[in-house]
């Protein structure tokens, strides 16, 4: 799904930073408390006034909500934030296994002639749209074990996501309104996102398409409907037909690193001017020339190098996570015949994974009035510069990327400051 909140793509607005691939995770039971508190029987009834005089009907309202309960594992998985992200080449490894690969390449096989009619309607590859059906619920086997209803109207009643609790709900009964699933087959994750693509409410009701002509939007089960809402989603995005996604790339010595950033863009054609190659050797695209395009190192100086072409920033949208899309791109072109990444990933570095030493990395910049805003433990591009700033300081390549070397290094620094 797109948005941050669980694993989702269109929970689109709220993507995780290091999405894990489909297939890691476990389905939860749909209901974790044997009734529901009168509070949160009080909040259903106001809830209903207001879903009815925004146009659902009683019918609808009370038959999603019949065995509806205040959901604990949605309030664990709401109030507890994941503690550990995963190394690049981890998250890789697992994303664009060769098993996931071999599967990706039988399905495209197996349903071509859909793939093909959301290609033909869209303009997106169908390697592109199966590397997200793959990412998202290991092509169809692993959708999520929560009443969605149920697991929304506990993040609307309680907790920190309520806003988007309400709104998502409203949405998910509009879905329901309109018959294009029953209640009971409404499943998806904790934070609402459904289907084998993992849309939520808001994204289906303004980007699920029709893909079969049977007159529902369903993706849980109709192939058509998911490749084409995917499809859909991506060219309304951005996705310009017949261009590229990214390329890995081979970079000029003495390449400045501080340029290589998600939010650094330049013309292709001046990429090339500098003496970025594509990894084997070759120029980049003509067909990008004049296209705006960013360079990545998401391991840092060490590892392998990326240009993100336009197409890439399309897939961002559906999971802002540069990581999530280098995957998506990857699979795809592992799906087209395309060699897996050649330059090797730095195995022996130790990221920073765990949240508390990355509060702590912007704790120790700010002390030397770096600007990192306020420490929360994600490295976003606030972050990256202010690293990028200490690394200049200290005389070391600028790539931004957080280690726990560069945090050593950091800590002394800090220490020898009287």
């Amino acid at each position: 799904m797109a948005l941050v909140l669980a694993s989702c793509v269109l929970c689109v607005g709220v993507a995780l930073a290091d999405p894990p691939p489909a297939g890691t995770r476990t389905a939860q039971p749909v209901s974790d408390t044997p009734a529901r508190p009168p509070e949160f029987e009080a909040w259903i009834a106001a809830f209903r006034v207001e879903a009815l005089a925004q146009g659902i009907s009683a019918k609808t309202f009370d038959e999603a909500f019949r065995n509806v309960k205040l959901n604990q594992r949605v309030i664990e998985l709401n109030e507890n934030q994941p503690e550990f992200n995963r190394a690049i080449w981890d998250y890789m490894d697992s994303a664009v296994s060769d098993g996931r690969v071999k599967r990706g390449r039988e399905l495209l096989r197996q349903h071509r002639k859909t793939f093909r009619a959301a290609q033909r309607e869209y303009g997106v590859p169908s390697s592109i749209i199966a590397g997200i059906w793959g990412l998202e619920s290991n092509f169809g086997r692993d959708l999520g074990g929560f009443n969605v209803i149920e697991a929304l109207a506990t993040l609307g009643y309680q907790g920190r996501r309520s806003a988007f609790g309400r709104e998502q709900l409203l949405a998910a009964l509009k879905i329901i309104e309109e018959g294009d699933i029953a209640p009971d087959r409404m499943t998806g994750s904790w934070a609402g996102a459904m289907g084998q693509t993992q849309f939520i409410p808001t994204v289906f009701l303004q980007y699920a398409r029709d893909g079969n002509g049977d007159g529902k939007r369903n993706l849980w089960d109709t192939l058509a409907d998911v490749f084409a809402s995917t499809a859909n989603y991506l060219q309304q995005k951005g996705w310009e037909t017949g261009q590229p996604c990214f390329d890995e790339v081979r970079l000029p010595d003495g390449f400045n690193f501080a340029e290589a950033d998600i939010s650094i863009e330049k013309p292709v054609k001046e990429w090339k001017d500098e003496g970025v190659l594509r990894i084997d050797g070759h120029k980049l695209p003509k067909s990008v020339a004049e296209a705006s395009a960013a360079l990545v190192a998401p391991a840092g100086h060490r590892g392998p190098a990326f240009i993100a072409y336009p197409n890439f920033k399309a897939v961002l949208a559906y999971n802002n996570a540069v990581s999530y899309a280098l995957a998506v791109c990857q699979l795809a072109k592992r799906f087209d015949g395309g060699p897996p990444i050649k330059r090797p990933w730095p195995r022996d570095e130790d990221p920073l994974v765990s949240r508390a030493d990355r509060m702590e990395m912007q704790s120790l910049l700010a002390k030397r009035n770096f600007d990192v805003g306020d420490p929360d433990g994600v490295i976003g591009q606030r972050t990256r510069r202010a690293i990028r700033d200490f690394q200049k300081a200290e005389g070391l390549i600028q790539d931004g990327y957080a280690t726990t070397t560069l945090l050593l290094r950091l800590r002394h620094a800090v220490a020898a400051v009287p």
